[in-house]
């Protein structure tokens, strides 16, 4: 009996005392762990991946902390947080079910009338616990402003579920939405004559770009059509992000809606890919082509910087839907400055917030790769009429003599470099848009006219 006592003894010995300024520094410890494990997942470990992987892991990396927390204070402190298993179990469900449900962006967008209220009501509710079992400077320190982000993202999540209502019944979509196999893209034409001319707006562009400056001066010369590609503006998600669904949407999209080709198509940016690539498959529906600062098909190789900013930039993507969720996009979308048209530009700034468009954005620059694998296979035009147009202003390592490439894929060609505008310029501000204009009209009448481009 006095050997047990003895053995009994020992062990209350070698046992690490418990100290009440211990469970501050346990605190601190896991609440910081959780947060660097979530920012490690989803920028680097699952950087770039689909939004329900990403708020996946995440949700599991603040599980894991909220879970460590309760164990440790347990074991290793005199005050117990047992109600941190709470958060733990709650946000081990949901992670899990994000990663193995997958769900699609209407699920969560519905959703969004109800999540913001769960992470009120937790928020609040972890903190009267924490306010009734923890005494310690990491309570206020740490925790409070923990519990204050949860209260701020309740908000800013019921925020944008409303805004994002009101938007869709505030701004009208224009023109019509046409299916193209199982989803809908939206298309808006205007003006008359031939040949038509299609707009290819940029990167994550919705149709609102090309249409506040461009399309209104363009539909004074013929017919244009705007249209969004799949997941921007208008238009529908599609259900995978397939090589070429670009081009062969387009397609269907323009013969499914009675536009009779050859057609002029111009392309800014990235959109300068697509059309490109529209060219090399369907060649008898292209009677000419403007180029507007295009991304070239040898960026990787021909941009020094290109390779380094595409994988950080692809990593971001993978991001943006998950915050867009708690209206994060919405603040950056109105901080960004832009000179289009009012109504465009409110447009521009509705549709640029929502998780569905930059699901649409993340898919779209992930195959930008393939996009400039296709568009490489257009060797040449031709003597179909072409014009260059390049933004010197702030213009990357290597883009110019790129642009130089471009203007040589058809013998009847201008190049047009503008020392004073800058990429975004040409087709957000009037008067750089004024000389897109005048570029896709002069190709519009060489077309008409089977005459050569006028040299700039």
């Amino acid at each position: 009996m006095k050997t047990a006592e003895r053995m009994h003894d020992s062990a209350t010995t070698n046992s690490p005392p418990l100290r009440p300024g211990h469970i501050g520094r346990l605190t601190a410890l896991t609440m910081g762990a959780g947060a660097v494990a979530a920012v490690v997942l989803a920028a680097l470990g699952f950087g770039g991946a689909t939004e329900p992987v990403i708020t996946g892991v995440v949700l599991l990396a603040f599980a894991a902390s909220w879970s460590m927390y309760a164990v440790l204070s347990i074991r290793r402190s005199d005050q117990p947080q047992r109600w941190a298993y709470v958060p733990a179990v709650v946000l081990a469900v949901l992670g899990g079910a994000s990663l193995l449900l997958r769900p699609s962006a209407e699920v969560l967008s519905n959703l969004g009338w109800v999540w913001p209220i769960g992470l009120l009501a937790l928020a609040v509710w972890m903190m009267v616990q924490s306010r009734r079992s923890l005494s310690s400077w990491s309570r206020r320190a740490v925790l409070y402003p923990i519990f204050a982000v949860m209260i701020v993202g309740s908000f800013g999540g019921a925020y944008e579920t409303v805004r994002e209502a009101q938007d869709r019944s505030t701004y009208a979509m224009p023109g019509q939405l046409v299916d193209v196999g199982g989803y809908r893209l939206h298309i808006s034409c205007t003006g008359t004559g031939s040949p038509t001319v299609v707009l290819e707006g940029g990167l994550g562009e919705p149709s609102t770009m090309m249409a506040g400056w461009i399309a209104p001066s363009v539909a004074t010369a013929t017919r244009v059509c705007v249209y969004d590609r799949a997941g921007r503006g208008w238009s529908d998600l599609a259900p995978d992000s397939r090589d070429g669904t670009p081009v062969t949407d387009l397609h269907t999209l323009l013969e499914r809606h009675g536009e009779v080709g050859p057609f002029v198509l111009a392309g800014h940016s990235s959109g300068g890919l697509y059309v490109q690539a529209y060219a090399a498959t369907y060649p008898d529906d292209v009677a000419g082509m403007v180029l507007l600062d295009s991304q070239p098909v040898a960026a990787f190789t021909g941009l020094p910087d290109y390779p380094a900013f595409y994988a950080g930039f692809r990593k971001a993507t993978g991001v943006m839907p998950s915050a867009a969720r708690f209206g994060v996009m919405r603040i950056v979308s109105a901080s960004v400055a832009g000179s289009l048209p009012e109504l465009q530009r409110a447009e521009e700034r509705s549709l640029l917030s929502t998780a569905s468009h930059n699901r649409s954005l993340r898919d779209e620059f992930l195959a930008l790769p393939s996009a400039m694998a296709q568009a490489r296979l257009l060797t040449t035009l031709g003597a179909k009429p072409l014009v260059v147009v390049t933004a010197e202003k702030d213009a990357q390592a290597g883009w110019l003599p790129l642009q130089d490439e471009l203007a040589r894929l058809s013998s009847n060609s201008d190049h047009r470099v503008l020392p004073d505008v800058d990429h975004a310029s040409l087709t957000e501000d009037e008067a750089a848009a004024a000389i897109s204009s005048r570029a896709i009209t002069d190709v519009v009448h060489a077309v008409r006219t089977h005459t050569a481009i006028p040299t700039s």
